[in-house]
């Protein structure tokens, strides 16, 4: 790792203090371990098919009123620290006298692998921007109404990407099944 650097790039705008706890846990090998403790299984969303009615679910649930999501994709191009966890869009067309909206949520595959508490901030999150487009006090509150824990899930998230990012293994396998095997 190079002196210019930062070990923990997923957490500026963090405080210091917590910053240089969350990287003391990564020099004494611990992080791994309270994560695992803290979220021992991933999720079973592994299709995109799945993940398209994990989403539904979580929108028919908190935003009925939202407009109609066409597309839920995993997508192996999102590069995580340029464009976030995910990405959303929204294009609007006109047909004949109707304006007709097409809103997209994709999901990078890196989070095929993660506990479903992380998956969900990640969708609530993604949800959130259909209604509220700027990262404002009314978007986190309604990431919050989704999902109360929100800014714990999004924390430890970015504890786990920091891992990651200094060269940690995957800490859940690619299916549920495998945990079985393991144990």
């Amino acid at each position: 790792m190079t002196a210019n650097k930062s070990p923990t790039p997923y957490l500026a705008g963090y405080p210091a203090d917590l910053v240089a706890q969350v990287q003391a846990l990564i020099e004494g090998d611990q992080l791994a371990g309270i994560l695992l403790k803290k979220y021992p299984q991933p999720h079973a969303v592994r299709t995109d098919r799945a993940l398209y009615d994990y989403v539904l679910d979580l929108k028919n649930t908190y935003l009925r009123n939202a407009g109609q999501i066409s597309k839920v994709a995993f997508d192996s191009k999102l590069h995580v620290i340029r464009n976030a966890l995910g990405t959303h869009t929204s294009i609007a067309r006109v047909q004949g006298s109707k304006l007709k909206a097409k809103r997209e949520i994709h999901v990078s595959t890196l989070f095929r692998e993660v506990p479903e508490d992380f998956l969900r901030m990640i969708v609530v999150h993604e949800l959130a921007h259909t209604k509220e487009r700027a990262h404002d006090k009314a978007f986190y509150q309604l990431c919050r109404h989704m999902a109360p824990d929100y800014f714990q899930l999004e924390f430890d998230l970015r504890t786990y990407l920091c891992h990651l990012d200094a060269g940690g293994r995957a800490l859940w396998p690619a299916t549920p099944d495998s945990l079985v095997a393991d144990a």
